[in-house]
């Protein structure tokens, strides 16, 4: 069934349910380990197999990233926990490196699921921006489908759509504009009754423990409900300058296009390389 129909009631529920479990209102912290698959096609007269093999695994252990999704009722706060692994993911093969940029480690997203609104700190280039915008809500389907993730109970909810995005290969001339179809599967748990979830993840009657999209995978390791020893603080991001969803995807174009400029028509100098960018 389609989840935005209830959504409200949902949340009315949740809501009902955390104003008599605690007059407070209900806070937490959930720690979460991400990991990506790493695809990618390269020149096969210059890279073997088994080099590709090689260089997607280096990438893959050391995208493995730990974050704390800090949370009350309407608000919450997603950043990576502080860790010794930072900076670029760098693997190498057979005299060939390949250096993938996962952004700053300090980066802050901000969400408010009462006012539908989000705060996020990108970069590009080397240019700081602080997106500020209306949250985009997914149209969930639910499922009965359920399974234990830790001491809760999880039930399973899915959502596709098709986003337009702009693609740039070595020896490319021009952006293609192309189509991408997106789909998730994430597990909430209406046990811990707030619509919060990891990254841009939100919408759902329950805390979402695990999402899976395409070779992107965020699962929830350990939670923490109204900590008083250390009681939870929602932070607003502050870095960069405010721009819009639109204006900032502006940004990710223009970027684009100065990377296309620096190798367009170049197709036999050194290994090809894909470019996409998306919503």
């Amino acid at each position: 069934m389609k989840l935005q129909s209830l959504l409200l009631a949902g949340l009315f529920f949740a809501g009902a349910f955390i104003t008599e479990a605690s007059g407070q209102g209900l806070t937490g912290r959930a720690y979460y380990k991400t990991s990506s698959t790493i695809k990618f096609q390269m020149d096969s007269t210059q890279t073997s197999p088994e080099q590709m093999a090689e260089i997607q695994a280096q990438l893959k252990k050391q995208m493995e990233k730990d974050y704390i999704l800090s949370f009350t009722q309407t608000e919450s706060m997603w950043r990576q926990a502080e860790s010794l692994g930072g900076g670029p993911a760098t693997a190498s093969s057979g005299g060939m490196t390949m250096v993938i940029n996962t952004g700053s480690a300090d980066r802050v997203l901000y969400k408010n699921v009462a006012d539908q609104a989000y705060e996020q700190e990108q970069d590009v280039m080397g240019k700081e921006f602080l997106i500020k915008d209306a949250l985009e809500p997914a149209e969930w389907e639910l499922s009965e489908e359920t399974k234990k993730i830790g001491n809760y109970t999880a039930q399973k909810a899915t959502y596709s759509r098709i986003i337009d995005s702009q693609r740039f290969s070595t020896g490319m001339t021009e952006m293609e504009a192309v189509k991408d179809t997106i789909q998730v599967v994430a597990w909430f748990t209406p046990e811990i009754p707030v619509a919060h979830g990891p990254e841009n993840y939100f919408g759902l009657p329950g805390l979402i423990l695990e999402v899976h999209n395409s070779g992107r995978i965020l699962i929830c390791e350990k939670i923490e409900l109204n900590p008083s020893a250390d009681p939870v603080k929602i932070e607003h991001p502050k870095r960069g300058k405010v721009v819009s969803r639109e204006e900032f995807r502006a940004v990710q174009e223009e970027g684009m296009k100065q990377m296309m400029n620096r190798y367009q028509g170049k197709p036999g100098e050194g290994n090809q390389f894909t470019i996409r960018i998306g919503n």
